[in-house]
């Protein structure tokens, strides 16, 4: 008897259909014979309709019986009104504290969806378990508590400890959470007018580090892509000059695996940035990664690393 080339069970893909990372994925799973469901999450719960019942796969999606599905790709859930992706003015359009309501709603259904398919044993790429760890003041002291390289970091709301921190060394800055670029923290930016703002929101400060700038693939335990960026600005993100494919010294590899293990991700984009000595120091782990211009600009396949992952997750979950 000739063993199945595909899964019987479906791969389920999280996130907006019209993301083009989950378009790219569908697309590349169906033209492998694989069975792909995609949950709208951005569209839930206006578009698609979720059931759960009381037993744990008891679970279907637009009538569809999923159960516990060969394996579940996580891009996003959309769980908040200023998630990247939700039209904020749209989702605010309502009384904003029914929306806020709305929003805890669909997250907490969402988180528990996927909490049903981590207990059934369902290869997930990221599971929920893994999501207090991605939070950065977190992952970074486990990075550091792993023995791994990371910058000298200052979460804080406290003008005080940003000056003694500050004193005598160059210094960068962004949010805790993200969506704004990366500045260099200026003496203009420690004057008590400008200090004051640290009493409305906490903010990420942190060592500059001058060197090359490297992303860093992680898959189920295996570097599969590596590249470094060239920028000449401090954010290089939408500033790349160039891209190119780099081979990662052995101890250097093993350490990315280690950072993916030690905050709990089967699958990661790593963000690493070399010191004034060129010794790569860990800025962060990305659970839901983008790799599509990664790939068209570096000349890698991350794609077909993560579609075959997918697919053999799948496969192997259905023997089981």
């Amino acid at each position: 008897m000739t063993e199945k080339t595909c899964p019987d069970a479906p791969v389920v893909l999280v996130g907006a259909a019209d993301d083009a990372h989950v378009d790219a994925l569908a697309r590349r799973l169906r033209a492998d014979g694989v069975d792909v469901v995609v949950f709208d999450t951005l569209a839930f719960p206006d578009g698609p309709r979720l059931e759960l019942g009381a037993a744990p796969d008891d679970i279907t999606l637009d009538g569809r019986p999923l159960g516990r599905p060969g394996a579940v790709y996580v891009r996003g859930l959309y769980g908040h009104p200023l998630a990247f992706g939700v039209d904020a003015r749209a989702a605010m359009a309502s009384r904003w504290e029914l929306t806020l309501v709305a929003f805890r709603e669909k997250f907490a259904l969402l988180r528990g969806l996927l909490g049903r398919w981590q207990a059934l044993d369902v290869p997930i790429y990221n599971p929920m378990s893994a999501d207090w760890r991605t939070d950065k003041p977190c992952q970074l002291a486990l990075l550091r508590a792993a023995g791994l390289p990371v910058p000298e970091t200052l979460w804080t709301n406290d003008p005080a400890a940003l000056r003694r921190f500050a004193a005598g060394r160059r210094l960068i800055y962004k949010p805790v959470y993200g969506g704004a670029a990366t500045q260099e923290l200026a003496l203009s930016d420690l004057t008590d007018e400008r200090l004051a703002a640290l009493r409305h929101a906490p903010v990420t400060f942190q060592e500059l580090l001058p060197g090359d700038n490297l992303r860093v693939y992680v898959l189920d335990d295996r570097v599969v892509a590596a590249l470094k960026i060239v920028a000449a600005a401090l954010d290089y993100r939408q500033n790349e000059e160039t891209i190119e494919q780099v081979d990662l010294p052995p101890a250097l590899a093993g350490q990315c695996v280690a950072a993916a293990r030690a905050v709990g991700l089967r699958w990661t984009g790593i963000d690493l940035k070399e010191d004034a000595g060129g010794r790569p120091r860990f800025l962060e782990l990305n659970a839901s990664p983008m790799f599509l211009g990664f790939d068209a600009r570096g000349g890698t396949d991350i794609l077909g690393h993560l579609a075959r992952a997918l697919a053999d997750a799948a496969r192997q979950s259905s023997r089981t």
